[in-house]
């Protein structure tokens, strides 16, 4: 039996770990096996930035930061798993890559 490994990237931590668990309570209710969700290192783009875009003034900076959150979960590719884990209602700020092995 094929397996699916589903990555799951996304700015917010709550909504990939939402995501990652209803895929795992789908394979808990189907009965077939599972692992993760494995947590990937999170990558963080910093960027700094003068507040004052004439360079007059004081040298003061501003400092953003984002964090790119990566999960991965890996279940058994049956025909009945994946339609319901296509069927997820999945946020905006969620993107899911998938890929049968």
């Amino acid at each position: 039996m094929p397996i699916a490994r589903i990555k799951i990237i996304s700015r917010n931590v709550k909504d990939a770990h939402g995501i990652a668990g209803q895929i795992v309570e789908i394979a808990k209710a189907i009965n077939i096996k599972f692992k993760g969700p494995v947590p990937l290192p999170t990558r963080r783009y910093k960027v700094t930035v003068r507040k004052t875009p004439c360079g007059d003034g004081s040298h003061t900076y501003e400092r953003w930061e984002m964090r790119i959150h990566k999960l991965i979960v890996e279940i058994d590719g049956s025909d009945q798993a994946l339609r319901q884990v296509m069927r997820i209602p999945v946020p905006d700020t969620v993107q899911i890559e998938m890929s049968l092995s």
